[in-house]
């Protein structure tokens, strides 16, 4: 961390990204956006945890203007660390994959029009036939037959075909208990290696930053932020978006403003 730090005791703030930080069209609110620049400016470590890969966060960080030490990205599968001598300034320090041959025929079994995308340790991207709503750079569409027996640090499931609640009963009938797994926003499903998750991620930033439990702050909005709000609830603040479902407000001990109000920028601006 900085030796020229505006405050006493920085803060570690831990923040999700869509529908935290960007709108569903990507934009920024730029009350959000400076909010974020002052608590870095003032000393605080800003980070970004998030189901997004690298190569999509790294676009965000330059966004905002960010370099923090560490970033979790994944889910918490892949973390992040600034390196001056790495292509982009950072450079994988903590990566978790599995082989996820057996999830995916599970879940195709229940969803035979869904459509799957697999990232790799190295941030590839193999995906079937209809993932046109995603960013599809370093990415090559495959069958599905060749994304089994890959290692992943990420696996996306998207049913087109589903509105969220009927997905979520698909999902809960699976019983996919030897992954970890979130329900995005709409119908698709993030998985990560089994015990992974922006939490694990998060706890070990704590420690290599050597921040204390009371010092760390996470905002988010999404049911993968529900262990990322138990771990930062424990000693420190876990903050839900305004607009979160309801389960995700629950897992929270404050609720902020909705994006659609700058609601981050309230959180940010009540740190020190």
């Amino acid at each position: 961390m900085s030796q020229a730090l505006a405050v006493d005791a920085p803060w570690l703030v831990a923040l999700d990204v869509d529908g935290t930080i960007l709108h569903e069209d990507e934009s920024i609110d730029e009350h959000v956006a400076d909010a974020i620049a002052r608590a870095r400016d003032r000393g605080h470590e800003v980070t970004l945890a998030t189901g997004r890969s690298w190569a999509t966060t790294a676009l965000v960080l330059e966004r905002l203007g960010l370099s923090p030490e560490y970033v979790v990205c994944a889910n918490g599968a892949i973390t992040m660390k600034r390196d001056d001598g790495a292509s982009g300034g950072y450079a994988r320090v903590h990566v978790e994959t599995f082989d996820p041959s057996a999830v995916l025929e599970r879940i195709r079994s229940h969803l035979p029009s869904g459509r799957f995308m697999v990232e790799a340790p190295d941030g590839h991207r193999l995906y079937t036939a209809g993932m046109t709503d995603w960013n599809l750079d370093n990415a090559r569409e495959v069958t599905f037959e060749e994304l089994l027996h890959q290692r992943a640090t990420r696996v996306v499931v998207v049913s087109p075909d589903h509105e969220l609640e009927e997905f979520l009963q698909i999902v809960e009938d699976m019983g996919l208990h030897k992954v970890s797994y979130a329900i995005g926003w709409t119908a698709w499903l993030d998985i990560a290696p089994e015990g992974v998750s922006k939490a694990t991620a998060l706890e070990r930033v704590r420690g290599w930053l050597d921040v204390p439990l009371d010092r760390v702050i996470a905002v988010g909005d999404g049911r993968n932020d529900i262990e990322m709000f138990t771990w930062a609830g424990a000693s420190g603040r876990a903050v839900a978006m305004g607009q979160a479902p309801e389960e995700v407000r629950a897992a929270a001990d404050e609720v902020a403003g909705d994006i659609h109000h700058a609601g981050l920028a309230a959180v940010l601006d009540s740190l020190p």
